[in-house]
């Protein structure tokens, strides 16, 4: 079952095989057996969903920008994101052997919001999907009269943008502030706090993984990157 479906878990399994056998097996039993046979719950990679022409158009995107190091620093990545009061755990775990973590059976796909911007420090490069918000008339009028260059940006490519990791510090740091935020006033001034509190150093690098996140999309032919 665990290799049939990867987010089964052990509980269930224990259940079908109780329903099937009449003799019950304990979950601990059933996460010894799975390692014996190298299968291992961890959490899943996150990504959304690729179809062929998705991974033909991120490869397509990297193999332009293959070459770039000192470019990242002259981009500004924006990004909006969700914050709630109340969130789960994402205790969410999935049976994989070693070296599966980028298998598309082994991701935990996403739905995508709103595609992100860049701004460029010395001339202004604006990213974005063509989400149906972002090509309305009024939108695009906006484009033709202000000097804002449009970036061509590839869909389905969150794993593209450092400033994800950047969020998960954020809420990584927010889930470790007690008591919990109890209104929304409250919880955006812990959000400024902990994003200012995250070190320029960790920021740093955030940016300097960007050649490392193109260069695993490339080798795995518009896949994920891992990222």
């Amino acid at each position: 079952m665990a290799v049939t479906d990867r987010s089964v878990t052990s509980r269930t399994i224990a259940q079908h095989i109780e329903s099937v056998t009449h003799h019950s097996v304990s979950t601990r039993t059933i996460r010894r057996r799975s390692q014996q046979s190298g299968l291992y719950a961890r959490r899943p990679l996150l990504g959304v969903p690729l179809t062929q022409n998705h991974r033909r158009l991120r490869r397509q995107w990297c193999d332009e920008r293959r070459m770039w190091v000192a470019e990242w620093n002259e981009v500004v990545f924006t990004e909006e994101s969700r914050i709630c009061l109340q969130h789960h755990d994402g205790r969410i775990r999935v049976w994989r052997h070693r070296g599966e973590r980028m298998m598309n059976s082994c991701v935990m796909h996403r739905h995508t919001g709103p595609a992100p911007g860049i701004l460029g420090l010395a001339t202004a490069i604006f990213q974005q999907d063509n989400a149906l918000p972002h090509v309305a008339r009024i939108v695009q009028r906006f484009f033709v009269n202000h000097p804002i260059e449009l970036f061509p940006w590839t869909a389905h490519s969150p794993d593209f943008l450092p400033i994800e990791n950047m969020w998960s510090m954020v809420a990584q740091r927010l889930t470790q502030i007690a008591p919990s935020a109890t209104t929304p006033d409250q919880l955006w001034q812990r959000v400024e706090s902990a994003w200012s509190a995250v070190p320029q150093e960790h920021i740093q690098s955030i940016f300097e993984s960007m050649p490392r996140r193109v260069t695993a999309v490339i080798s795995n032919n518009g896949g994920y990157s891992g990222y």
